[in-house]
C-alpha cells in the first residue's frame, strides 16, 4: 500500500489553465490562416524545446512561431499580427480545480505547479490571478529541465519538501503521468471536471 499524499502537484496547460480552440481558429481565420496552423508551428518540438528550457526567451520563440507562417504565407506582417492576437489570449482557469486546490491547501497540504512553460509564466500567472495560489511553481524553464524528465520530478518534491511517494500528480498528458510514475510519485491523468472526486479522495479531502 501506498501511504496517503501530503502534497499535490498540478499541471497548468490543459489542466488548471484551458483553451478554448475556437478563440484559435478564429484568430487564424481572422488573418487567412489555414486552421491548426497556429498550433502546427508553436507546438514543433524543434521550436517549443528551447523555450520551455530556457534557452531561448518567449519573445524570440515567438519570433520563430511568426517566421514559420510567414514562409506558409509569402506574408510577414500577416504571420506577425496572428502571432501577436494568439499571444493576447491567455486561457481561462478551471474553477473546480482552483477550488480543489484552495482547499487542499487549506486542510495543510502543500500544492505546487509543475508546468513546461517559457519565461512568460509569471506574467501568466498574474494574468490568471494565480499568483497566490501555489507553495511552489516548478518551472521547467528556471530548471533548464522538462516533464517527464525524473530530474525535473525530483526538483519538483524538493520544492515542496515532500518525499515522492508522498506527492500525487496530476496532469493531462499521459507522456507526463508516465514519468512521474517512473519517478515515484503518485500520478492521475487529468480529463476534465469528473477528476475532482478521485482527486479529493486521493488526498483524504
Amino acid at each position: 500500500m501506498r501511504p496517503k499524499a501530503t502534497a499535490l502537484l498540478v499541471d497548468l496547460d490543459g489542466t488548471l489553465r484551458r483553451w478554448d480552440p475556437e478563440v484559435i481558429h478564429g484568430i487564424e481565420a481572422a488573418h487567412d490562416l489555414k486552421r491548426g496552423s497556429l498550433y502546427v508551428a508553436a507546438m514543433d518540438w524543434s521550436r517549443l524545446m528551447p523555450a520551455i528550457i530556457g534557452d531561448i526567451t518567449h519573445d524570440e520563440w515567438a519570433e520563430v512561431i511568426a517566421a514559420d507562417l510567414a514562409d506558409q504565407t509569402g506574408d510577414p506582417d500577416r504571420a506577425a499580427a496572428a502571432v501577436k492576437e494568439w499571444e493576447s489570449y491567455r486561457g481561462t482557469v478551471e474553477p473546480g480545480l482552483l477550488e480543489l486546490i484552495r482547499e487542499a491547501r487549506a486542510a495543510g497540504i502543500k500544492v505546487g505547479l509543475a508546468t513546461n512553460a517559457t519565461d512568460l509564466l509569471d506574467t501568466d500567472l498574474r494574468t490568471l490571478g494565480l499568483t497566490d495560489e501555489f507553495d511552489a511553481v516548478i518551472n521547467s524553464s528556471d530548471l533548464h529541465i522538462p516533464k517527464p524528465a525524473p530530474e525535473y520530478f525530483g526538483a519538483a518534491c524538493l520544492a515542496l519538501g515532500t518525499p515522492p511517494n508522498r506527492v500525487l500528480f496530476v496532469d493531462d498528458s499521459a507522456r507526463f503521468v508516465y514519468g512521474a510514475r517512473a519517478a515515484g510519485l503518485s500520478a492521475h491523468r487529468w480529463t476534465g471536471p469528473s477528476d475532482l472526486s478521485y482527486i479529493r479522495a486521493a488526498l483524504d479531502l
